[in-house]
């Protein structure tokens, strides 16, 4: 690998979502003016993705007062803070150019949300997937802890130290089954998803 390549390999962003063209996105954008810098939003159609890597470019199309406004972002700009996507856009070409030859209802697009684990990012899906062993450890330090201190007590001191070891246990266990309850609805609604018939939904570009 060459080196070049491999700089750009690992300097790479991971925090954006996939999003491709025909997606309704916002794109937040930090902006500066004199001293002070804001965040300005700018929302609308993906109509192109051009090139890869480190000079990869999206084009977002928008209608504002009638009038259509397109604007470039580089992928890896540090000015682009965000993209949220909004729905997804179902289309079979790479550039979308021929919206701008069409207006009102002509120029939506067929949309629908198939899963939307597609509309995070890889590092918030790995930050999710390490919450819970988190917590766990924490728990069970908490346990350990209770338990260090029990041992060299005697008489009362010992009584409440075996109190609050039980009081940790509790908790421990009530916040398992509230994780296990609040689980089991989600993985019903899922299922419910998969068996529904999709239904299409117009999305205003």
């Amino acid at each position: 690998m060459k080196t070049l390549d491999f700089v750009e390999q690992e300097t790479m962003r991971g925090d954006l979502p996939p999003f491709r063209v025909g997606d309704a996105v916002r794109v937040h954008v930090r902006v500066r003016e004199g001293e002070k810098e804001r965040i300005q939003i700018f929302e609308g159609l993906v109509i192109r993705r051009r090139g890869s890597g480190a000079g990869e470019t999206f084009t977002v199309r928008k209608i504002s007062s009638g009038v259509g406004v397109e604007r470039i972002f580089p992928v890896q700009s540090p000015l682009v803070t965000k993209v949220d996507i909004k729905s997804r856009g179902y289309v079979r070409r790479s550039r979308l150019y021929y919206l701008r030859n069409l207006t009102g209802k002509k120029a939506r697009l067929h949309s629908k949300v198939r899963d939307l684990s597609e509309l995070v990012s890889a590092e918030e899906m790995a930050a999710r997937d390490e919450e819970p062993e988190v917590a766990e450890v924490v728990e069970e330090a908490a346990v350990v802890e209770a338990q260090e201190k029990t041992k060299g007590l005697k008489g009362k001191a010992r009584k409440k130290a075996k109190a609050a070891e039980k009081a940790v246990r509790q908790k421990q266990h009530s916040e398992e089954e509230a994780r296990r309850k609040a689980a089991e609805p989600a993985a019903d609604e899922s299922t419910d998803a998969g068996d529904a018939e999709p239904v299409e939904e117009n999305s205003e570009s």
